[in-house]
Protein backbone atom coordinates (compact mmCIF):
# COMPACT_ATOMS: atom_id res chain seq x y z
CA UNK A 1 0.00 0.00 0.00
CA UNK A 2 2.40 2.57 0.75
CA UNK A 3 4.90 1.58 -2.11
CA UNK A 4 1.90 2.42 -4.16
CA UNK A 5 1.27 6.11 -2.33
CA UNK A 6 4.89 6.52 -3.30
CA UNK A 7 4.49 6.13 -7.01
CA UNK A 8 1.33 7.84 -7.06
CA UNK A 9 3.25 10.84 -4.98
CA UNK A 10 5.89 10.51 -7.69
CA UNK A 11 4.22 10.04 -10.57
CA UNK A 12 2.14 13.43 -9.82
CA UNK A 13 5.30 15.65 -8.98
CA UNK A 14 6.39 14.75 -11.56
CA UNK A 15 3.29 15.41 -13.84
CA UNK A 16 3.63 18.84 -12.15
CA UNK A 17 7.16 19.79 -12.93
CA UNK A 18 7.01 18.51 -16.57
CA UNK A 19 3.52 20.66 -16.63
CA UNK A 20 5.39 23.99 -15.35
CA UNK A 21 8.03 23.70 -17.57
CA UNK A 22 5.93 23.35 -20.62
CA UNK A 23 4.14 26.35 -19.41
CA UNK A 24 7.26 28.62 -18.45
CA UNK A 25 8.41 27.60 -22.35
CA UNK A 26 5.60 28.96 -23.86
CA UNK A 27 5.87 32.30 -21.85
CA UNK A 28 9.21 32.67 -23.37
CA UNK A 29 8.57 31.60 -26.78
CA UNK A 30 5.59 34.10 -26.26
CA UNK A 31 7.78 36.71 -25.20
CA UNK A 32 10.43 36.18 -27.55
CA UNK A 33 7.92 36.61 -30.54
CA UNK A 34 7.72 40.59 -31.61
CA UNK A 35 5.03 43.63 -31.48
CA UNK A 36 3.72 44.01 -35.49
CA UNK A 37 2.22 47.08 -36.06
CA UNK A 38 -0.89 46.63 -38.68
CA UNK A 39 0.89 48.98 -40.95
CA UNK A 40 3.81 46.33 -40.73
CA UNK A 41 1.22 43.65 -41.16
CA UNK A 42 0.34 45.61 -44.65
CA UNK A 43 3.64 45.97 -45.71
CA UNK A 44 4.42 42.13 -45.41
CA UNK A 45 1.31 41.15 -46.63
CA UNK A 46 1.92 43.92 -49.77
CA UNK A 47 5.86 41.92 -50.67
CA UNK A 48 4.46 38.63 -50.03
CA UNK A 49 1.21 37.84 -51.35
CA UNK A 50 -1.23 34.82 -50.31
CA UNK A 51 -0.31 31.51 -51.86
CA UNK A 52 -3.06 31.04 -54.13
CA UNK A 53 -1.47 34.62 -56.15
CA UNK A 54 1.70 31.99 -56.67
CA UNK A 55 1.73 29.92 -59.59
CA UNK A 56 2.38 26.29 -59.29
CA UNK A 57 5.72 25.94 -60.77
CA UNK A 58 6.73 27.82 -57.50
CA UNK A 59 6.46 25.94 -54.98
CA UNK A 60 8.70 22.95 -54.33
CA UNK A 61 7.19 19.17 -52.97
CA UNK A 62 8.83 18.88 -49.38
CA UNK A 63 7.16 15.49 -49.16
CA UNK A 64 10.06 13.16 -49.90
CA UNK A 65 12.54 15.60 -48.30
CA UNK A 66 9.86 15.15 -44.80
CA UNK A 67 9.54 11.34 -45.18
CA UNK A 68 13.27 10.82 -45.12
Amino acid sequence: MEVQMLRDTIRQSVREVLREEREERLSLFLALIPIVSDKDIHKIEAKFPTPSKYAPEEFTDMTDWIKS
